[in-house]
């Protein structure tokens, strides 16, 4: 099929080659335009235009595409029988939606109608499910709002990461996106109505990072994994920050937020409402992250 791709990070990155290695003709790709970094000294391109660039794809830009009549103009003239859209950071107005022969296919990293909206990964992993996974839909105006196509369904590791569940979600999806495209060209695609009840996943916020020792064990390190890469974990101890990379639950007991070892050879164990946790991998303030017992041999906490 004649596609036009919309995606910014690398989540989407898997998608984009899959459609090309399955044979589609990506027209085009649509992406944040480029950021700069380090004070603004240097522009840095987008995952999905790197790709997109390897792959001698057009490339478009648009600052808001809502009021960028010069693409607007250019999306009707590719006319593309199908908009794939993972991850593209921008809500599309209707008359983009409704162009393509067969609508605007989002992959999106949750089971809808649970966790609509932009950190659907990471609240997965923070609220301690078991199970998530990859839904596509055909979008509507709504935010993520749209009838469900195909759903993938996976379980979450006990020790996984939300950066290790984002990146093998990203290749899953590309998968399930397969499918769907698939299904469509042959008629096929089912289209299911959401429920009326969901959840949401609201954006990530440095402040969800900060550990609340009155939480239980699951809770915490749930927390832990799940705001691993981006915001991190972190707790105060003798009023200096200490991030918190990976945790562990332990057998011991005490009273909430108390430190009951701080040495090399018994390791950084803090209580918690119902037990308590193992502090295995943390980055002390303007150190690097390393192993807790490997710190303690020539640091002290307290």
């Amino acid at each position: 099929m004649r596609i036009v791709f919309m995606g910014t990070p690398d989540f989407a990155v898997p998608s984009l080659e899959r459609l090309i290695a399955d044979g589609h003709e990506v027209l085009a790709v649509v992406t944040q335009p480029d950021k700069t970094q380090n004070r603004g000294m240097k522009l840095v391109f987008s995952p999905v235009k790197e790709c997109a660039l390897k792959h001698q794809i057009p490339v478009f830009q648009p600052e808001k595409i809502r009021k960028d009549e010069a693409f607007w103009e250019e999306y009707q003239k590719m006319a593309p029988d199908v908009a794939v859209v993972v991850a593209f950071g921008q809500i599309l107005p209707e008359r983009f939606l409704n162009l393509p022969k067969y609508g605007c296919i989002n992959v999106h990293g949750s089971l809808l109608p649970n966790y609509r909206g932009a950190a659907p990964i990471q609240w997965s992993v923070i609220n301690g499910d078991k199970v998530t996974g990859v839904t596509t839909m055909y979008m509507d105006k709504g935010l993520d709002t749209g009838d469900m196509i195909l759903k993938t369904e996976v379980e979450i590791g006990d020790n996984e990461t939300a950066g290790e569940l984002y990146d093998r979600l990203s290749f899953i999806g590309a998968d399930t996106l397969s499918r769907t495209l698939v299904a469509i060209e042959k008629g096929e695609a089912p289209r299911e109505k959401q429920p009326e009840e969901f959840t949401y996943a609201p954006m990530l916020t440095k402040e969800l990072g900060k550990i609340d020792w009155n939480k239980t064990s699951f809770e915490i390190k749930s927390l832990i994994r799940g705001v691993n890469p981006w915001p991190g974990a972190y707790t105060e101890i003798a009023g200096k920050k200490l991030k918190v990379h990976k945790a562990e639950i332990s057998d011991k007991k005490g009273n909430s937020g108390e430190i009951l070892c701080a040495d090399d050879k018994n390791g950084l164990i803090i209580a918690t409402a119902d037990g308590a946790l193992e502090l295995l991998e943390i980055q002390p303030e303007n150190k690097k992250r390393m192993n807790a017992k490997d710190f303690l041999r020539g640091n002290k906490l307290v």
